[in-house]
């Protein structure tokens, strides 16, 4: 029956809450936690030299660092690999111009650009690891506010920049169609979202999916020995847009003015 152990369907995603702009010196921030997943995201935007085969586009890169504390299996180098993987599954799903384009942070073609770092911090693991660390990303994005910049022209010389330091003149970052990540665990011959950690043990296999607000599939990853059918996967993908449209409401709820009080966001049931 479609009926898990903590009273939730296969598609019932548990409360979120969700806290922007926590992080004091950072560009953008976000505080979040899924049932026990506790999740911080801090973002800084630096001026930097675009890339040579980029020259008009600037830049995002993704650390995620899995704090010893997190779970007993992070101890000593226990969470390298996932948070490695983690980043680079982010790169993935960001990478298309379609759904974050990075020309928008070009400041002068081939000289000056923004970079965007995106530290992730997982305090606690309390399972659905990916889906809670992508939320709290877009979110942290959308926070994100980078000074206005004025070129101007100098006589015989280098354009110069210079950066407005009125904290109300900023420019932001359009995350609309930025992804997030849908993870469906494979229990028996059914997946299931949001996974706790006694599910995530049970499981034989899980899909994480990268979804659009607008319902494209970006990246797919297989996780774990199990195997998926086609059929199954064709199945569990269009689970995964499904909820992901839930998840894009918990990351709109979030877009209020910031030192608010947490946003708590309760899914409905698919």
């Amino acid at each position: 029956q479609n009926f898990r152990i903590d009273g939730r369907s296969r598609s019932d995603v548990r409360p979120i809450m969700i806290e922007t702009d926590t992080v004091s010196h950072a560009s953008g921030s976000c505080h979040l936690r899924l049932a026990n997943t506790d999740i911080l995201v801090g973002i800084k935007a630096e001026l930097e030299t675009p890339l040579p085969q980029n020259p008009d586009r600037g830049r995002i890169e993704f650390f995620v660092d899995c704090s010893a504390n997190a779970t007993p299996a992070f101890e000593g180098r226990g969470g390298e690999s996932l948070a490695a993987d983690i980043s680079r599954l982010l790169a993935r799903s960001y990478e298309s111009p379609e759904v974050f384009d990075l020309t928008d942070l070009c400041i002068l073609a081939g000289k000056t650009c923004w970079i965007l770092y995106v530290d992730v911090l997982v305090l606690e693991v309390g399972g659905n690891l990916y889906d809670a660390v992508s939320l709290a990303v877009k979110a942290a994005l959308f926070s994100t506010k980078m000074p206005v910049v004025s070129v101007t022209s100098v006589d015989g010389g280098e354009p110069e920049l210079e950066l407005s330091d009125d904290p109300h003149n900023h420019t932001r970052i359009n995350v609309d169609r930025a992804p997030i990540l849908v993870s469906l665990s494979r229990i028996g011959n059914h997946c299931v979202v949001d996974s706790t950690p006694e599910e995530e043990t049970c499981s034989s296999a899980a899909l994480v999916v990268a979804v659009t607000p607008k319902g494209r599939v970006t990246t797919v990853k297989k996780i774990g020995g199990g195997s998926f059918q086609p059929s199954s996967i064709a199945a569990a993908t269009a689970q995964a847009i499904s909820v992901g449209v839930i998840f894009v409401g918990a990351a709109s709820a979030a877009r209020c003015p910031p030192h608010r009080d947490p946003c708590l966001f309760r899914p409905g049931g698919l």
